[in-house]
Order: structure tokens, then C-alpha cells, then sequence
């Protein structure tokens, strides 16, 4: 969940992030040029050019309120692309091939390609001379910044909060509060537990109030977001961290393919009978996220198996519409009683994914100024609660968001960033929710008694059901795990072109492709379509590429923890 939680609220990541290790002499930018010189306050209008892998239909060129006044103090305004209906790795290849970047990239999973290809310069003198608040920010983790063992340049900033403290359970598995208040909120803790809710209550009632037909269960599987909906849950259902494409061992750090695990054999095969007995969208597979989301938006999609990131739109539509009992509760859902989700397990800080200033940058000194004040005290009150008198006011020392403004937030949430920007600007450094700046308040309004105050009576009642005060009551503590040397293992550089990388490419292939198979089969047909998947994968060299990312696991923990 944690990885979730990140892509979402800083946005991170989705799925499998492996990427390539470059050397720092392939780099056109040179250690020794000047940075060294005195910072300065200079305010001259620049724009900023920036590519962004995560699609952002907010964006409005920093004409909300925030964004002007984020451009008011630093001078710097954005001229920003994102990948729109192409796919961030290619939108990040067609810039390796011409050769030719925007100043500023978050290059997700293409990262790699693009130190690779010497587009990234090393930060390191930038920081030393003219970012003491993003030092400060990252403080003890600024090791982890550094590339690798044999590379320790930062061409990197994560935009992993630091010190982040989970409050939310935004991800497991999902269930309308209409279902639940019917069926007299039932248990939810297994597949089967809430396979038998919707096909309850799906028996009963076909249509919604307003005549469209009911879907029972739907996935977002036809696109990327198939890592997040379909193959993701596998991982967390039977008792697994959340490391990407990989099974971690927690005690030899030996890694392996996850799909590889016994276990989730048995949760698709569950996914195969959910199809069979007609609780499963027929068009899972085949649907493009709009669709997906326009379902959900519509109300009448009971059941969902996702992060609340992909989806939070489209519940902010059904508040909007007073189809409250339409949203979503969230489960800690596994196959069995006898596994214990990993949801929050602690991974220490999370370093690899961010923002990157390329060797076409103009001026990289201003650019590394403008990410210095978004990360000061100023800069991240700014962003996360917006501005003083607006969008928040100070009682006592404390910062409190008004009722006008709360209930735009909490009821028309896309039109509440998009006007006003809070929360548009975190794709720098940032702190994480529950730390709390010099005045005693918390960076972000992220924080038990906010969460509570922005719960839906649908909410309150659910929880008031199942006896807890917030969803994060139902899984288990982060106190019940050790925290993971190697972080996540999604964040991981691989290194492009090398065997393992081209190994691991046919088996992403060989994965979406019979994954879907053995789901969408005849029951009787399951099995043997999962044995010619696993000879595949085999076949594929799948054990060269559990050797290869062990060590790189192996290297990871070296370089964070000695």
C-alpha cells in the first residue's frame, strides 16, 4: 500500500519501476564547472520546461491561485508535457533518440535510459551550493539518493515524502457502502468473504436507481494499470511486501519472479471462478481507463480491487452527486485467514523515483532554487495547505481549513485543486504526513483528526460498524513487521539492454498475456494454461533474471546501509 500511497500522493510510481544503471562518465555535464558561487535570490521571469510520465488533466500551466503565487516568489513558471494517450516510455525514447530534453523530467521507469544516454546531470554540486532546504529535508537519507555503489552522483531528487507516516488505507479491496449497509456490514477478510457479498447482493438487485446494470466486480486490466488491479493484489492477498515484479526473501534478500509463488496461483485461479460464475467485468481485460473509470463514476461498479488513486475522481463525481452510498469502503483482503497483509510494512525512506534536471537545462542553478523553495518550511505549507486567509487560517496556532473550503475539497475535489492548487505542486522533495514544521503543525493536512473530520456519514457508519475509527484499524500495524533494508524493490535500477533486462521484458509479455488466459478460461482449463506460463517463463530464462535481481537487491542494501 505504501507504494500506492506514494504514486499517489506524490505520485509516484505505478507498478513495476525497473530502469537503468548508467556511469557517471557518460555524462556531458562536468563536476567542476561553478556551482559553487554564491546563491542568490533572483526573481527574472524564466520558464521552465518539464516532462512529467504521470498524465496530470489538472494541469493549467500554474493559473491556479498556488501557482501564481509559487511563480510570484521564485519568477519560475512551467511549461509542462505529459505523455497524454502515448505511454510514458515511449514519450522519454523519442527524447533519447532526437537527443533533445526539456530542462526537467520525472521520468519514471525511463529514468535509467535517460542517465544511460547522458541527458541527467549530478545535482551534487547543485545541492551543496544552493539548496540547503532540500538538504534539510532529506536530511540522514541524502545517501540514498546516490545512484549506486559504483556511481554515488545524485541525478535524482525522489519525490518519496520524507518521514511519511501512513494514516490511510486507500488500497485492498473495495466495497460500496450500499452493499455493506444491506447485507448488515458483513466480515470482509477473505476473497471468499467478499466474493459472497457481492453476489448477495448482486442476486437481489441488477440495476441502480436509475436503470443502468449493475457490474459486480470490475478491473482496471487493459492498460498499464494492470500492475495496480489485477496483478499487484496477488502480492498483497497472499501475504507478500510489495516489491514490484519481485518476491523479496526477507532473510537472504534472494529474489524471484512473484509470479513464480504457489500462492498466487490460487489467487488467480479465485479471479478465473469470480469470472465463471459471472461477478467478473467481461471487458476487464480489454477496457481502457476511461471506460473503467466512467463505470465507476456511474455508481453502479459494487466491487473494486485497486488503489484509490486510480479511482479518486470519479469518487469525488458520486460526492458531488450526492451518490454518497455509492463510494467506496476499504479491506485489507487476503485468499486465505492465514495471511497477514504486508500493506505497512516499512520500507525506511524511499529513494529512486523523482524529479531530474537534464543537460539542456538553460539554468540549472534556478531550476535547483525553484525545487530548493518548494522543499522550505514556506514552500511546503504552500503547496499542501495553500494560501493563508483562502485556503486555510491559523486559530490559536493552529492551522484549521474552514468549513466553505472543507466541504469544496471534500465535495468537488478535482475543481477544489485545479482553482486553487494545493496539492498540485508535490513533485519535488517533500515531507511526509504527520511531520510537523518548527510552529508545531503539520507540514501536510494529512493527519488522524483532518482524515476524520473529511469522512462521509457513509464512512462513519461502516467504520462505527467494524468497530475502528479509521480503515488503516483493519490491517495490520507496521509494528508488526521489520522494515525492509532494500526499501522496494520497484524502485531498483536495472541496467538497459543487459540480459536480464531483455529476460525480464519477454517475461512482462509472457505475464499479461496468459495471465489473462488462465483468468478469463473454462474453469477445467486453468491448469494447464498456468503450467505452459510457468514453462515460459522458463523458457524465457526466468532464473538468470532472479539471479541477476538478487544481486542487485543485495547491491541495493550495500549501498543504503553501509
Amino acid at each position: 500500500m505504501k507504494a500506492s500511497k506514494t504514486k499517489a500522493a506524490s505520485l509516484f510510481m505505478i507498478g513495476t519501476l525497473l530502469v537503468a544503471a548508467g556511469c557517471s562518465d557518460r555524462l556531458d555535464f562536468d563536476r567542476s564547472n561553478s556551482f559553487d558561487v554564491p546563491s542568490k535570490k533572483d526573481l527574472t521571469p524564466v520558464t521552465i520546461t518539464f516532462a512529467s510520465g504521470d498524465n496530470n488533466p489538472l494541469w493549467d500551466d500554474m493559473q491556479s491561485e498556488v501557482g501564481k503565487l509559487i511563480t510570484e516568489k521564485t519568477g519560475i513558471s512551467i511549461k509542462a508535457q505529459f505523455p497524454g494517450n502515448d505511454t510514458d516510455t515511449d514519450m522519454f525514447a523519442r527524447m533519447v533518440a532526437s537527443n533533445e530534453y526539456p530542462d526537467m523530467v520525472s521520468a519514471k521507469v525511463s529514468v535509467g535510459k535517460l542517465k544511460d544516454a547522458g541527458a541527467l546531470i549530478d545535482l551534487t554540486p547543485l545541492i551543496d551550493a544552493h539548496a540547503p532546504n532540500i538538504k534539510k529535508l532529506y536530511g540522514e537519507y541524502m545517501k540514498r539518493l546516490r545512484w549506486s555503489n559504483d556511481d554515488h552522483g545524485i541525478y535524482v531528487l525522489p519525490t518519496a515524502p520524507v518521514n511519511q507516516t501512513y494514516f490511510k488505507a486507500g488500497s485492498g479491496f473495495e466495497l460500496q457502502h450500499a452493499v455493506l449497509k444491506e447485507l448488515g456490514y458483513p466480515q470482509i477478510k477473505t476473497v471468499k468473504d467478499f466474493e459472497h457479498a457481492l453476489k448477495t447482493y448482486y442476486n437481489k438487485h441488477k440495476t441502480t436507481a436509475d436503470g443502468q446494470p449493475i457490474i459486480p466486480l470490475s478491473l482496471n486490466g487493459g492498460e498499464w494499470q494492470f500492475l495496480i488491479s489485477v496483478t499487484n493484489p496477488a502480492v498483497a492477498a497472499t501475504g507478500a511486501s510489495d516489491d514490484g515484479e519481485f518476491y523479496i526473501d526477507q532473510d537472504t534478500y534472494e529474489a524471484k519472479l512473484h509470479y513464480l509463488r504457489p500462492e498466487e496461483k490460487e489467487y488467480f485461479r479465485w479471479l478465473n471462478h469470480m469470472h465463471d460464475i459471472g461477478l467478473l467485468d467481461p471487458e476487464s481485460f480489454v477496457q481502457k481507463v476511461g471506460q473503467y473509470r466512467a463505470k465507476i463514476a456511474s455508481g453502479r461498479v459494487l466491487g473494486l480491487i485497486d488503489a484509490d488513486w486510480d479511482f479518486a475522481g470519479e469518487v469525488a463525481a458520486l460526492k458531488k452527486e450526492g451518490k454518497i452510498d455509492q463510494t467506496y469502503a476499504h479491506f485489507p483482503v487476503t485468499l486465505n485467514e492465514s495471511f497477514k497483509r504486508h500493506d505497512f510494512q516499512s520500507t525506511g525512506y524511499l529513494a529512486g523515483i523523482g524529479i531530474s534536471i537534464t543537460k539542456s537545462a538553460k539554468d540549472p542553478v534556478r531550476i535547483i532554487q525553484f525545487l530548493d523553495y518548494l522543499a522550505s518550511d514556506e514552500g511546503q505549507v504552500l503547496v499542501n495547505w495553500g494560501i493563508e486567509g483562502k485556503h486555510y487560517k491559523v486559530e490559536n496556532g493552529t492551522r484549521v481549513i474552514p468549513e466553505d473550503i472543507s466541504k469544496m475539497k471534500f465535495n468537488d475535489n478535482w475543481n477544489f485543486r485545479k482553482t486553487t492548487g494545493v496539492d498540485m505542486y508535490r513533485f519535488g522533495p517533500s515531507y511526509g504526513d504527520g511531520v510537523k514544521d518548527p510552529t508545531g503543525n503539520y507540514y501536510t493536512p494529512v493527519f488522524p483528526e483532518q482524515i476524520q473530520k473529511e469522512y462521509t456519514q457513509e464512512d462513519r457508519e461502516t467504520l462505527a460498524a467494524y468497530k475502528v475509527k479509521s480503515y488503516k484499524d483493519l490491517w495490520p500495524s507496521e509494528k508488526e513487521f521489520t522494515v525492509k533494508p532494500w526499501g522496494s524493490a520497484w524502485t531498483i535500477n536495472m541496467e538497459t539492454g543487459s540480459e536480464a533486462n531483455i529476460i525480464f521484458q519477454q517475461c512482462e509479455a509472457i505475464v499479461k498475456k496468459r495471465i489473462t488466459q488462465a483468468i478469463l478460461s473454462k474453469p477445467e482449463q486453468f491448469d494447464a494454461i498456468w503450467d505452459d506460463f510457468m514453462k515460459e517463463l522458463e523458457k524465457a530464462g526466468v532464473e538468470k533474471l532472479n539471479e541477476a535481481y538478487t544481486k542487485l537487491v543485495k547491491d541495493r542494501v550495500k549501498l543504503w546501509n553501509e
